[in-house]
């Protein structure tokens, strides 16, 4: 069963969510009134109308209401007001209950019907006073939402080592798993200040090349193996993927770097099975 949906996202690199426009006209780039889980929400059209099937829609799908109007601009501005108050008020009561806990955004649903608090902590938090609290000063419902560091840095953007901003702040909506392996199979050094971003966790950029360095790392021999170059047969003591080249050592103690296009014949397995290059097979 296929559906009828446009792609609504809530913040600038946040998660794409399906809706069904209802009859709404709208258009990539407008701004809209949806209907969500945790109340009325304010966002902007990612994805055009397009049919997508019952898997990639969480159901039941939740409407868009309406187009954004002017009202509803002034609004969200106004809500960004609160917020900021609400970020002091929280901060404060933080302190009066001396919680070890650090206050990281604010977040009013579109409707004010509830208003979320982001924190970081250590470990567990027993925040039921702060709740109350706050609930008695904002008379509304009140949400307080552990996060991890990673989350913490999205929100808070950032220049990464690089000296650009934060990829989790501008640009990717969801986190992917991320490996020291990654690091290794790109020969990179894997010294933690080298590799790691400003969340001190693994840089999310080094999944980026990954699967190109794999690709690359496939169509070359292993370290260790025997080839033959010039009619002279030496091992191999290292590699440069991006070069598609292998270091190799002769009898005599000289080595040579030569391409993988060189290579005549490369020894495989243990019976000293070879195959040809691929540059012969292709001639």
């Amino acid at each position: 069963m296929a559906f009828n949906v446009v792609g609504v996202r809530f913040k600038q690199a946040g998660k794409i969510y399906y809706f069904d426009p209802a009859g709404n006209e709208v258009k990539v780039g407008d701004n809209v009134i949806v209907e969500t889980a945790r109340g009325i929400e304010f966002g902007q059209v990612m994805v055009g109308n397009k049919e997508v099937t019952e898997d990639k829609v969480t159901l039941p799908l939740k409407n868009v209401i309406r187009v954004a109007t002017p009202e509803d601009h002034i609004q969200l501005e106004e809500n960004k007001e609160k917020e900021k108050k609400a970020f002091g008020i929280c901060q404060e009561k933080i302190n009066d209950h001396k919680l070890d806990m650090k206050l990281i955004d604010v977040e009013y649903t579109f409707d004010r019907s509830k208003i979320l608090f982001y924190f970081t902590a250590d470990g567990r938090v027993d925040f039921r006073e702060l709740v109350k609290d706050l609930a008695a000063i904002f008379r509304t419902r009140i949400e307080l939402r552990q996060i991890g560091v990673r989350d913490e840095a999205k929100m808070m953007g950032g220049l990464g080592p690089c000296g650009r901003p934060l990829c989790c702040a501008t640009f990717l909506g969801d986190f992917e798993p991320v490996s020291i392996k990654m690091a290794k199979e790109q020969n990179l050094s894997l010294n933690p200040a080298k590799i790691s971003g400003i969340c001190s966790r693994l840089m999310c950029c080094l999944k980026y090349e990954s699967s190109s360095y794999r690709d690359a790392k496939a169509d070359l021999p292993l370290i260790g193996g025997r080839v033959l170059v010039n009619n002279r047969e030496g091992k191999i003591v290292d590699t440069n993927l991006l070069k598609e080249s292998l270091i190799v050592e002769f009898s005599n103690g000289s080595r040579q770097e030569v391409l993988l296009s060189e290579v005549e014949e490369i020894f495989l397995d243990e019976n000293n099975e070879s195959k040809q290059s691929e540059n012969d097979e292709i001639e």
